[in-house]
Order: structure tokens, then C-alpha cells, then sequence
């Protein structure tokens, strides 16, 4: 089974229901809605086919709901574009004019306040470089275009290493995150994070709407974000790696070590992340991806991230299938190449040790000691699952949960298979419901060995401290066995040694009444 988990954005490409229906087929876990686009009209419609997929196929695809965020953007051109010619000036101004090739409108009134002579500014994703050479009238921004290139309406304007005063969330994301609720959304991206604060605002709108289970994926996306990390992290339920914006607003060279330490620190506190932006972007146009983005696809998984993204591919590109089938395909292969043992063994437990902490890493270790078939974590909000999850075991964590929000919430979270199972009074209860619907679903099969963890008193978030060791199935016989692992098996039943001479075969489980020294051969 594939452990990390994929998240494809829905767009005019893959918004019909057979289309969804394959996406789901073939691995997508989280399906995004990118809020840049698309009117609530649009987005209403994929939400309403995304749910009722999900239903007929019964599977527990999550909803994330992509925020525009605050960003500056140009304004509209005379013809819908300008050309640039590297060492002439362009002046860049707050007023409320149509552009042309001498003077453009940006969207962000304050940018003449934020900039200073020298800095750089950068249109379309880095695509035309610009440096102040002069600020006039608080209005007027006058630049020395630093190489060529063409500039159309709308386009994205970035400003490394200045701060922008920027607010944290603007009236349109606001109003999007109320559609969300209505809709049961599960995940809120939020664009171009800074300080924690700003997760702190979004988590009040939240609340006051009723909808605190919504979590919170802050996305990295600027070099204040960055710096901030520690403290944004604190008050996120989980981190994107938006490298899309990122690799403008930092220095290219350094995205991939911003990649791996975010990751780490996701890993350590038991959050998700997501990798995303231009995975496999050559797929939007292409059937067959590159080999740099294969390569970077699986460099990803081992450095341990919980979920890889899909953004234009499944959105608007040629090939979106294809494209999911690739991701998987290669999310497989790299799984399959990692050293777990190595892995639990680097982790261990944290500085801030916790009783859930130590409890999931027993939890792993005792499953990989014993060749457990896979791990059952009993959960009311999640937190347990995440919490074994993040010290990476080769068994599958198998969730049991009575609430399907929560059942939705593990569609971020790697190595999680879960299912939803009835309420339970006591903690053996748990564990034998866990069991019987594990078998059920067919995740195991009767004599598996399986870890199971919960907590005490049942239903409450955040005590886990039990664990168990299972062998799954009916007990049909009670015995002892010389060796220390599992054994199975066609059941031979000898009464005494000539029995067992007579029907014994190679790889049989022997029972017996009694041994004696005649029996010890077989």
C-alpha cells in the first residue's frame, strides 16, 4: 500500500464525475480548490461532484480550500500586454490607470512606502526583473528594467527580502472561507503565511463560525514565513512547502534546503506537510514527466514529507490521469527503497517528551521487533495517528475512529488507512471493534500480528498510553511454540509420535495433547 499521500487540484481539466472517479481510482487523497480562480458558482459545482464520488465510492477524500491570500498584482495593459526592454525605465504607480509601455498599476497602495532605491521587484513569477532607481510622491515607483520580456494583465509582483505590510487575510478570503464552511470543508491552505498571527486570525474567523475541526495548512511562500517558522508552526495544523513563490522570493539555490528543514520540523512535531509546485509540470503538456521531476518527486518522500501536490497538472493540463498515475507510481518505488529500521532508529523520541510521544514510539518499535502486519491506533481527534505516524513505521497504521471528520483529516497524514468504526465503552471493547472491522475491511487477515494503541479514559483527546499485542482472528487453539515468531500453516493434529509420523509434512503447524522426545523431530 502507498504511504504518502496525493493531493490533486480539481479544475476545468478534472472537474467531470468519470474524471473524478479516476483520480480517486488511481491515488488522489485530497482533492484542493484553488481559490486564485473560479467564481464560488464554479467551486460549488466540483464540491458538490467531488461529495457525492466520495459517497458512492466510499472513500474518505478530504476537501482543501486554497485561499488567494494577500499579493500584488499588475493592473490592466492598454492591449492586454506590455514589452519591457531591458535598460529602460518603467514606472510603477498606485494610481488607478490603464498601463502601457512607459507606466503600469500595481494593486498594492502602500509598495512606494516598503521599497527603497536598489531593490528589486520581480513580475510574473521572475520572468522581468525591475530595480528602483526612485520613489516619488508616495505614488509613483520609477525602475530600470534589468532584462527583457513581455507583461500581461494581472501578473504576480514579488518583492524578495522586503518586508510588505501586506494584511494577513483580505475581504475575498474571508468570504471564501465562510463558502468553505457551508460546505464542510476539511483543510484550509493558507497563502503566503508571515507571522503566526496571521494563522491566529484565520483560526478566530473560524470559531466564530462554529468550524474549529477546519484545520489550518500554513503555506511557507516568503522569506519572512521563513524566519517565522517556529512560531507560525506552533499555532499551524500543518505546513505547505509553496515553492512556486518561494523560489522568487528566496534565492533559488536555496529552495531545497528550505524544503528538507521544513520537512524535518513537520516531522518532529507530528504535523503534516505538503510538497508542492511543479512536481511534474511537464505533464500539463506532456504524457511522460522528466527525469529531474521524478527525481524530484522521490527526493521528497525521503526527506520525509506526508503528501506530494499536483497543481496545474490535474487542473488544466493535457493529461491529468496520467500525471496522478506517475505520482503514485513513484511515491510506490521510493517507499518500497526505505531503510525503516534506520528510520525509527535516527527518531527516537523528542527533547519534550510526552506520555503519547513515548507510547507511539513503543508502539513502532514493538512493531517492528515483532514483524507486526500492521498498527491500530484508536482515535477521537486524530492526534494519536499523527503521532505514531510521524516516527515513519513500515506497518501500515490502520486508524479506527468513530467520527468521519476525523476520518477525513488522515488524508494528509502518511501511512494512515482509516476507517470508521462504532462507539465503544471500554478500552477492550476498542480494541476488539478495531480489530473486527481491521479484518472486515481487509487491511488483515486472521493470524496477522498486529500493535494496537488507545488511550484511557476512552474518547478523549490526547491520552493515549495503552498498548497491545494482538494476533488477529479467532483463537481456535492455545498452546506453546518453540521459537519466537509467528508461525502458519495446515493444522496436522497428532495424538502421539506415530500420528505425527504418519501425517506430518514440512510446514505444517503441529498440535499435540503433550510432547515428548519422539515428538521433538516434528
Amino acid at each position: 500500500m502507498r504511504k504518502t499521500k496525493i493531493v490533486c487540484t480539481v479544475g476545468p481539466a478534472s472537474e467531470t464525475k468519470e474524471l473524478l472517479q479516476q483520480l480517486f481510482t488511481y491515488g488522489m487523497n485530497v482533492a484542493r480548490l484553488n481559490f486564485s480562480h473560479g467564481s464560488h458558482e464554479e467551486h460549488q459545482k466540483r464540491i458538490d461532484v467531488i461529495k457525492e464520488v466520495r459517497e458512492e465510492m466510499g472513500l474518505p477524500i478530504a476537501l482543501l480550500l486554497d485561499t488567494k491570500g494577500p499579493e500584488i498584482r499588475t493592473g490592466s495593459f492598454e492591449k492586454g500586454e506590455i514589452f519591457l526592454q531591458e535598460g529602460e525605465f518603467f514606472t510603477l504607480t498606485t494610481r488607478d490607470i490603464i498601463g502601457n509601455g512607459d507606466i503600469g498599476n500595481i494593486t498594492y497602495k502602500f509598495l512606494p512606502m516598503d521599497v527603497k532605491p536598489g531593490d528589486k521587484i520581480l513580475m510574473d513569477d521572475g520572468l522581468v526583473e525591475l530595480e528602483v532607481v526612485e520613489i516619488s510622491d508616495q505614488t509613483e515607483i520609477k525602475c530600470i528594467v534589468k532584462n527583457s520580456g513581455v507583461i500581461k494583465n494581472h501578473k504576480g509582483v514579488n518583492v524578495p527580502g522586503v518586508k510588505i505590510n501586506l494584511p494577513a487575510i483580505t475581504q475575498k478570503d474571508i468570504a471564501d472561507i465562510k463558502f468553505g464552511i457551508k460546505n464542510e470543508i476539511d483543510f484550509i491552505a493558507a497563502s503566503f503565511v508571515r507571522k503566526a498571527s496571521d494563522v491566529l486570525e484565520i483560526r478566530k474567523i473560524l470559531e466564530e463560525n462554529d468550524a474549529s475541526d477546519i484545520q489550518i495548512i500554513s503555506k511557507i511562500e516568503n522569506r519572512e514565513g521563513v524566519d517565522n517558522i517556529a512560531e507560525i508552526m506552533e499555532v499551524s495544523d500543518g505546513i505547505m512547502v509553496a515553492r512556486g513563490d518561494l523560489g522568487v522570493e528566496i534565492p533559488a539555490e536555496e529552495v531545497p534546503l528550505t524544503q528538507k528543514m521544513l520537512i524535518k520540523l513537520c516531522n518532529s512535531a507530528g504535523k503534516p506537510v505538503i510538497t508542492a509546485t511543479q512536481m511534474l509540470d511537464s505533464m500539463i503538456r506532456n504524457p511522460r514527466p522528466t527525469r529531474a521531476e521524478v527525481t524530484d518527486v522521490a527526493n521528497a518522500i525521503f526527506d520525509g514529507t506526508d503528501a506530494i501536490m499536483l497543481s496545474g497538472e490535474t487542473a488544466a493540463g493535457k493529461y491529468p490521469l496520467e500525471a496522478v498515475k506517475t505520482m503514485a507510481n513513484i511515491a510506490k518505488i521510493t517507499e518500497d527503497s526505505l531503510n525503516y529500521a534506520e528510520i525509527l532508529k535516527v527518531k527516537g523520541v523528542g527533547k519534550e517528551k510526552n506520555v503519547t510521544d513515548a507510547i507511539s514510539h513503543a508502539t513502532c518499535t514493538s512493531a517492528h521487533d515483532l514483524g507486526a502486519s500492521a498498527i491500530i491506533t484508536a482515535t477521537s481527534s486524530g492526534y494519536t495517528a499523527r503521532m505514531v505516524s510521524k516516527f515513519r513505521p513500515k506497518a501500515p497504521i490502520l486508524v479506527t475512529t468513530t467520527k468521519e471528520k476525523v476520518l477525513r483529516k488522515m488524508a494528509l497524514t502518511w501511512n494512515t488507512y482509516p476507517v470508521l468504526v462504532r462507539e465503544a465503552l471500554s478500552t477492550d471493547e476498542i480494541f476488539d471493534i478495531s480489530i473486527e472491522k481491521a479484518l472486515e475491511s481487509g487491511y488483515i487477515n486472521a493470524g496477522d500480528l498486529v500493535v494496537i494503541t488507545a488511550g484511557v479514559p476512552v474518547g478523549v483527546a490526547g491520552t493515549t498510553n495503552t498498548i497491545k499485542v494482538h494476533i488477529a482472528g479467532e483463537i481456535l487453539i492455545k498452546g506453546v511454540g518453540i521459537g519466537s515468531k509467528s508461525a502458519t500453516g495446515n493444522v496436522c493434529i497428532a495424538l502421539n509420535a506415530e500420528e505425527a509420523a504418519e501425517r506430518f509434512n514440512e510446514g505444517d503447524v503441529l498440535v499435540a495433547i503433550s510432547t515428548d522426545k519422539d515428538m521433538v523431530e516434528y
